[in-house]
């Protein structure tokens, strides 16, 4: 669930960090690739992935497009191959990137890029602050409010919200004395 985000594509959909460039696989042009997302269609065929040195800030005008030809699972990795790289000379020049791609949209889904910047309202309509992060942890992911509070996701109830104004807001169902702890 933990994915972090870039500044935006030119059209400001937010673009996601989605995996990172391993080594070059074999002689073909093959790279491993490490996908931080559980969304697989990240490396299917024809998918467009932008790549970044780590650390840069910039959005897809600072990156370089890539489009996947070809992939197949490789222990806890991915095998990729990306157009215009046909050998192992030419995929080593991408070991390191950090991949990137634009957000999907799935009704059905709840994403991280989504829950950054909302208002958190408990169950008896108790605004308790605005979500920083989605702090990656074992038991559960957890909202970082901006008051110091920490949610388990578990405790979400339903999806975003979208309030007059442009807001949006997300609705927890929180044991007794969980925002005690934070007072």
């Amino acid at each position: 669930m933990s994915t972090s985000t870039g500044p935006g594509d030119a059209a400001g959909r937010p673009v996601l960090e989605v995996g990172r460039i391993g080594r070059a696989h074999g002689l073909g042009g093959e790279v491993s690739v490490r996908l931080i997302t559980e969304r697989l269609e990240r490396v299917a065929p024809g998918s467009i992935l932008f790549a970044v040195r780590p650390g840069a800030t910039g959005g897809t005008a600072d990156s370089l497009e890539l489009t996947v030809v070809g992939s197949r699972p490789h222990q806890d990795r991915w095998l990729v191959r990306f157009d215009g790289y046909e050998d192992r000379t030419a995929a080593e020049a991408l070991w390191g990137l950090v991949l990137r791609a634009e957000a999907i949209h799935d009704p059905e889904a709840l994403f991280v890029h989504e829950l950054v910047a909302c208002r958190v309202v408990d169950a008896d309509g108790v605004d308790r602050g605005v979500v920083e992060a989605v702090q990656a942890n074992p038991a559960s992911d957890l909202l970082v409010l901006d008051s110091g509070a920490l949610i388990p996701l578990t405790f979400v109830v339903g999806g975003v919200e979208h309030v007059e104004g442009g807001g949006r807001v997300v609705r927890v169902d929180t044991p007794d004395g969980l925002f005690e702890l934070y007072e």
